[in-house]
Formats: structure tokens, C-alpha cells, sequence
């Protein structure tokens, strides 16, 4: 008898086992397959949340079947206590697997409202936005420009929000007073700023922040940027490319990105640069003598008269031999890295051509025709505007 119940008792053990191994292997293929969610959602984990209230959120939503299966698998892959809080963009049949992984890791928000600080050219203006998850677009709520009108209740209404990201998004080819201005007007920032950073110091890209952030860590932040890609373009450089060190490089580089906003261009604009220089000619480009007007403070306005061009300032590359003193601007990038390593053409002139980028040619009289042709286009455009 007893043999029986022994036999009987490692035969139930043997079929416990095999069960609870089918059961695992079951749960395990249900986390990580895909789930039932038919278009995306944006799932917002509050401050002081925890994973089970998130799984039943996921359930009411329909992006997981199961929603203790869900925390059982946060707990096996020790993940329940990194749960972070903030607006997530849970995609079409994301598994278990993926939206723990995302709500888990930290970083920037990638779903909700979103306010961007957009540091332009011209001028600054403030976009609000919110994702759309069924077609992962971006929808415009306000635009506004809050040195010249009025604040939009929306604006007030969306930063008052816990789940709001705000970002700082500097473009190519400002200059440091415009960012340090545009800072200035940011509302959610605080803190002063003790004085401008140099000329080009600071890193054209989007920067995430938040509400009650200093105004001066920002811009440490973007000096850091501008430090690591200055480093990366002059170790990549092209050593025989007329530069002595990464500040020059840093001058033609702003001089690049004033130059074009052509993507495809800058680094044939670059040669141009690094043909005069090796000629021994003048770089004679325009965005060096306004630099020499403005310094860097707001804009001309107006096309450049003849005596301005003749006139002698630090920047005029008109009359100065070689590469300015100091940046005209902060440089992105691609047009360090194009001053670095510019194309290999014959060019030594270059004038716009009308559709946004440049004619280049390798002869005055060349040069000269072109010109002529972007007179005529100018005429045309003025005459429209009349």
C-alpha cells in the first residue's frame, strides 16, 4: 500500500510540475506577445501611483488582458519599484513586456501635452501641443509670440497641468544674447543670469525642462552640449583644412551656418571658406558685417548699405584678412563638423540663387552672372510685394 501511495504521490508531483512548467510557459508567452490594443493610447501615471493601479488602468484601456498577469511580471522582472510617473505613449499591440519597460525606465515623456520654448532667428515664440497616439502627431493647441500678444488662456491653462512637459528648443545660428533674452521671457524658469556667455559657447538643440528650473543651469547645459560636439568635430576633422584650433573652427562653423540653412550645403559652402583661406583672400560674407553692427543683438531689419560694407570693424570680413575674432553665432552640429571636413571643389564664390540655397562658381565673371540673375529675382520679388 504504501508503495502505492508513494508511486501515486511522485506521479502527482511529476504531473504538478509539468502543469506549473505549462502554466509559466503560458504566462511567460502571454506577457511578451503582442497585446489587444487595437489603435495607441496615452497612459498617464500619476505622482504616487503604483503598479497595481496602473494595471488596472491598462485593463479599463484594453492594452493588457490580464492585469494581475501584468504585475506578476513587473514582479519577476524586479521592475515594480521603478515605476516612474508621466504621460506614456502605449503603441498598437504592445505586449506587457514593452509598456512595463516603458513606464519603468524614466527618461522624457512621450505622450500628453507638451509646451515648446522655441528660440528662433527672429524671435521667440511659445507652441503648445498635444500628441494624438492614433496617429502619433503632434496637434497644434496655440502659437504665440509672448513679446508681441496676448497669452492664450490655453497656454495658462495646459502649464498649470502636473503631466505638462516643457521644452527649450534653440535653433541653429542664434546668437547667445537671443538665447539669454528669450530665456529672460520663459515664465516657468527662474533665476537671473550674471552675464551673456560667449559668442557660439552654446549647443543648438531641444532641451527638456522643468517648472522652477535656473535659468542658469540651462545654459550650462547647453555650453556642455556645445563643448562635446566642438570636441567631436575637431577629433574628426580633416587635418589639412586651414585651422589651428577648435575656437577657429568654431568661427568658421558659425560662419557656415549664417551662410545657408541648406542642409546639403554646408559643407560646399565650408569649401568656399577654405579655398579663400588657403588663396589668401577675403571671406568677404555678409552675416560678418552685420555681426559687426548688431553684435549679436537682435536683428538688422534692412538689406546692408555699400559704406557698411566698407567700414572697418573687428568682424567685416569685407575688410579684415582671414577669419573674425570671435563666433558671429552658435553653430549646430553639422556645420562644425562640415568646417571640419569640407567638400573638394574649385569654388571660391557663392550668392544665393532663389530657391533658398546658392549658386557657386570658380570665376568672377561666373560669379558675376549669377549675381546678375539674383538681382533680377529680387527685382521681381520687390515688384510683387508693391
Amino acid at each position: 500500500m504504501w508503495k502505492n501511495i508513494a508511486s501515486s504521490a511522485v506521479t502527482f508531483m511529476v504531473v504538478a510540475l509539468f502543469v506549473m512548467g505549462g502554466v509559466i510557459t503560458w504566462g511567460k508567452s502571454q506577457y511578451m506577445s503582442a497585446g489587444p490594443l487595437d489603435q495607441a493610447i496615452c497612459l498617464q501615471v500619476d505622482r504616487g501611483s503604483n503598479m497595481k493601479r496602473v494595471s488596472g488602468q491598462l485593463l479599463d484601456q484594453g492594452a493588457v488582458s490580464s492585469a494581475g498577469l501584468f504585475r506578476v511580471g513587473a514582479d519577476y522582472t524586479d521592475k515594480t519599484r521603478d515605476l516612474k510617473a508621466g504621460s506614456y505613449l502605449v503603441e498598437r499591440q504592445a505586449s506587457m513586456e514593452k509598456i512595463v519597460d516603458t513606464i519603468t525606465k524614466g527618461g522624457a515623456n512621450t505622450c500628453g501635452t507638451e509646451v515648446v520654448y522655441r528660440i528662433g532667428i527672429n524671435r521667440m515664440s511659445v507652441l503648445v501641443r498635444e500628441l494624438d497616439p492614433t496617429t502619433n502627431r503632434y496637434v497644434e493647441k496655440a502659437q504665440f509670440n509672448p513679446a508681441e500678444e496676448e497669452t492664450p488662456a490655453v497656454y495658462t491653462e495646459t502649464k498649470a497641468k502636473a503631466d505638462t512637459r516643457f521644452r527649450v528648443a534653440m535653433a541653429e545660428g542664434v546668437t547667445s544674447w537671443q538665447v539669454v533674452e528669450s530665456l529672460k521671457g520663459m515664465d516657468v524658469l527662474e533665476g537671473d543670469i550674471a552675464k551673456v556667455p560667449a559668442e557660439g559657447a552654446l549647443g543648438p538643440d531641444s532641451y527638456e525642462v522643468k517648472q522652477g528650473d535656473n535659468r542658469a543651469d540651462i545654459l550650462a547645459r547647453m555650453e556642455a552640449t556645445q563643448d562635446r560636439w566642438i570636441a567631436e568635430a575637431w577629433e574628426a576633422r580633416d587635418t589639412s583644412v586651414p585651422i589651428k584650433n577648435p575656437e577657429e573652427l568654431l568661427i568658421l562653423a558659425s560662419l557656415i551656418e549664417k551662410e545657408t540653412g541648406v542642409a546639403e550645403e554646408r559643407r560646399q559652402v565650408a569649401s568656399v571658406f577654405v579655398n579663400r583661406l588657403n588663396k589668401g583672400m577675403k571671406l568677404q560674407t555678409d552675416p560678418t558685417v552685420i555681426y559687426g553692427i548688431t553684435k549679436g543683438e537682435g536683428i538688422l531689419g534692412r538689406g546692408l548699405r555699400r559704406s557698411e560694407l566698407r567700414a572697418a570693424t573687428p568682424w567685416n570680413t569685407y575688410v579684415i584678412e582671414a577669419l573674425p575674432p570671435t563666433p558671429i553665432a552658435n553653430p549646430g552640429l553639422a556645420s562644425l563638423m562640415a568646417a571640419g571636413n569640407p567638400d573638394e571643389t574649385p569654388y571660391i564664390f557663392f550668392v544665393a540663387d532663389g530657391t533658398g540655397g546658392h549658386a557657386f562658381a570658380v570665376t568672377l565673371n561666373e560669379h558675376n552672372a549669377n549675381v546678375a540673375k539674383w538681382r533680377v529675382i529680387e527685382a521681381e520679388r520687390a515688384a510683387t510685394e508693391d
